[in-house]
């Protein structure tokens, strides 16, 4: 396991029609945005191994894999889920799973932040939303909380993760909030108003907020073995059907494979 200064990880994120990859070594980040979609699953898996050799670092060297869990397109999911898995029993290194919704808001916080709109001591609540399609949205309330002691901050659940018809969704109450996600082409006049101070923004669960959310998660010990790689539905569909497992399977040992073949060449 590496010191704390020196932390390993891989991260992506196939939820939406985006593949976001990256790679961490302490404070260096190397990451790459791809088509997603049914594009996901056959991109996922080399765009992995070629990142790992730019970063020289071996996959077993990693402190963990963390991949966006869901919620977002089931396809994307089990991807993600069958990917991290298999790559995770190959090396044998833990998986972190990350809300994306979570990573969402922390795209949101980090890119308001760059364009000096936040100060870094703001505290913040986010209403972070994904289109569902289905005419529907995912979305979480989550605020983040600055540690004056510290040059750092958290992240805290404010409002669990749900799936509902726009009109449905619901404003924190007396909060200036950041809405944030993709869901505002879409369903932007029947989504809550935003509230005066509020403002909102375009953002995805890219790699790099997976990577900025897992140190904190990995100190709160958020990471499994393996096999407890699972997509996150909230959704009626809470399970994956017989041909969906078996789909799972196959990716996991495509990525095994892979992972297999990548180490015995020079």
């Amino acid at each position: 396991m590496s010191a704390a200064s020196d932390r390993r990880w891989l991260a992506f994120d196939t939820s939406t029609d985006v593949l976001s990859v990256g790679v961490a070594r302490g404070d260096q980040v190397w990451t790459q945005t791809l088509p997603g979609g049914a594009q996901a699953s056959s991109g996922l898996i080399p765009a992995v191994l070629a990142m790992l050799v730019e970063a020289d670092m071996p996959l077993a060297s990693l402190d963990a894999i963390v991949f966006g869990q869901g919620p977002g397109s089931f396809t994307g999911l089990r991807t993600a889920c069958a990917v991290a898995q298999g790559l995770a029993f190959g090396a044998s290194v833990p998986v972190l799973p990350i809300d994306t919704l979570l990573a969402v808001a922390e795209e949101a916080r980090w890119t308001q932040l760059q364009s000096g709109t936040l100060a870094p001591d703001t505290e913040l609540t986010v209403l972070a939303l994904l289109d569902a399609r289905m005419d529907e949205v995912y979305s979480a309330v989550y605020r983040w909380q600055h540690l004056p002691q510290t040059s750092q901050g958290r992240w805290q659940e404010a409002a669990p993760l749900q799936v509902s018809a726009p009109e449905r969704v619901v404003m924190p109450a007396g909060q200036t909030v950041l809405q944030a996600g993709n869901a505002f082409t879409a369903y932007g006049d029947r989504l809550p108003p935003v509230n005066p101070g509020g403002l909102r923004c375009d953002a995805l669960p890219t790699a790099a907020a997976l990577l900025r959310l897992a140190p904190a998660l990995w100190a709160q010990g958020q990471a499994v073995p393996a096999e407890q790689a699972m997509p996150l539905y909230i959704r009626d569909k809470v399970a994956n059907t017989t041909a969906e497992r078996e789909a799972m399977k196959a990716q996991a040992l495509d990525a095994k494979m892979a992972l297999a073949k990548a180490s015995t060449q020079p």
